[in-house]
């Protein structure tokens, strides 16, 4: 991580009196690394393609409540697990999404986002992006675990965060030191995963020419 380019955005987002309206990110985000095509769709933790996901419960950035069921009357879904708002590769991918949607739209995909933020954290990403699509708040881990997606930052990690002005607390509400591993699900309207990516590399991810190709790949077989 870009310390410079962290502490800016930490910075930005945490800053009093600054309202989730007024914020505005850098326009020179860190460039994120495109998966490389070998791996696509290869993952040693998450859900597997072709297994169903278990039930669960999270809240929307308004503090509603949404659950699985309410979600797959969107799908098919495509189920992006980012690290949190503090993160500037996160917000890179958040805002590619965005700026993409209209083509996940035109192939009758839904993105969603989810983190461990809490809910006015993840309004802050609502409205800075104007995201046209679910961003959904998980920090007591109920989608995280669903999908296998957990990761323990460690103490240590948790200490060099705070440094660049990251408490991971402050973003979750809790006082767990647990985020998501980057992952990209398809998941249809039974709740089954068609596709799935998890990456190891956090500064690495399937990039959006690369899910296009693949809904287009699977649309046309």
């Amino acid at each position: 991580m870009t310390q410079t380019i962290a502490t800016l955005i930490c910075a930005l987002l945490l800053a009093a009196p600054l309202t989730a309206q007024e914020l505005e990110l850098p326009d020179r985000l860190p460039a994120l690394q495109e998966a490389d095509i070998s791996s696509l769709g290869q993952s040693d933790t998450g859900v597997a393609v072709g297994e169903k996901v278990p039930a669960f419960s999270v809240t929307t950035h308004k503090g509603e409540s949404m659950a699985l069921t309410r979600l797959l009357g969107q799908a098919p879904v495509l189920v992006v697990f980012y690290r949190g708002g503090w993160c500037p590769y996160c917000n890179t991918q958040i805002r590619q999404l965005t700026e993409a949607w209209p083509e996940f739209e035109r192939r009758g995909v839904t993105p969603v986002l989810i983190s461990a933020d809490k809910p006015d954290a993840s309004a802050i990403a609502q409205a800075t992006y104007e995201i046209p699509f679910p961003v959904l708040s998980d920090p007591d881990l109920k989608a995280h675990e669903a999908f296998d997606v957990v990761v323990q930052i460690d103490d240590a990690t948790a200490e060099k965060y705070r440094g660049y002005g990251i408490v991971l607390e402050d973003w979750s509400g809790r006082d767990h030191h647990k985020i998501a591993a980057p992952g990209v699900f398809l998941v249809d309207g039974n709740g089954i995963v068609q596709w799935a990516h998890v990456s190891e590399d956090y500064k690495t991810r399937p990039s959006v020419a690369q899910l296009l190709a693949m809904l287009d790949s699977r649309a046309d077989g």
